[in-house]
């Protein structure tokens, strides 16, 4: 079975325990959870319409909208996931997020989705690329539907071989390494719930080179710095193998006018 379609059946089978690994705030997805927030809590955020690839259950859908913006589309290959952040939006009886099922590295002209968006969010999805083919595929759907001028944010694995990724200090293992044209292949372990993701990340995302940014006309690209991370500020002694060799990163960009 191919990696992206294992990743599918993972993210299916494991929707509600992949909710519970934030909901119980392990150092990793309070990590996560910090960086992005920190991204995303700005003016320009403010009455954005945005549109969030692979946003699952919208767990950054929803930090969107509590920092201000108008609207999310949601595309998201898992129809398990994104169920459940429909029950979680009906509890909260807010009508916000509009959800589509649909590849993130596949052409969107079957999805009534709006021409162009403020915001572009691609969390975690070039880490379910497992050729240079897929990233591509993702990156032109970012480039066709961001505005110029636009904002485009994600997180996204940083070297998936970092030593801060085999202790499980952070919650997080990646275990299984194998080398794949282009990148590394492997399986997100959550040591809370105790649950296996299939992952891979392509090597020139993985590096920190902007040249796959560039090449489909984001500039400014820049990491969300760590320091702005509570997590970080509350164990800085934990994180100092991490600042050497990153375990994830949150990218900020634009699209050029």
């Amino acid at each position: 079975m191919a990696s992206h379609d294992i990743a599918k059946r993972d993210y299916g089978e494991k929707a509600v325990e992949y909710q519970d690994f934030y909901d119980k705030r392990s150092l990793m997805s309070r990590l996560d959870e910090d960086l992005f927030g920190a991204a995303v809590n700005d003016s320009t955020t403010k009455g954005a319409v945005i549109l969030d690839l692979g946003g699952g259950a919208g767990l950054k859908a929803r930090m969107a909208l509590d920092a201000g913006a108008a609207a999310v589309d949601v595309v998201d290959f898992s129809p398990e996931m994104m169920r459940e952040g429909q029950q979680i939006e009906a509890a909260l009886r807010r009508d916000l997020i509009r959800w589509f099922e649909g590849d993130v590295s596949q052409p969107f002209t079957h999805l009534p989705l709006r021409p162009q968006y403020d915001i572009v969010m691609a969390n975690w999805v070039f880490d379910h690329s497992s050729s240079m083919e897929m990233l591509e595929g993702m990156f032109r759907n970012v480039a066709s539907y961001l505005k110029p001028g636009g904002r485009f944010l994600s997180t996204r694995a940083g070297n998936p071989r970092a030593p801060c990724l085999s202790t499980g200090e952070l919650g997080v293992i990646y275990k299984d390494l194998e080398e794949v044209p282009g990148g590394i292949r492997y399986r997100f372990h959550f040591t809370f719930p105790g649950i296996d993701i299939e992952g891979c990340s392509m090597e020139t995302m993985y590096s920190g080179s902007t040249e796959m940014y560039e090449k489909y006309g984001l500039v400014d690209v820049e990491n969300e710095p760590f320091e702005n991370a509570e997590v970080v500020k509350e164990n800085p002694e934990l994180f100092k193998s991490f600042f050497d060799d990153p375990a994830c990163v949150v990218v900020k960009a634009t699209k050029r006018l």
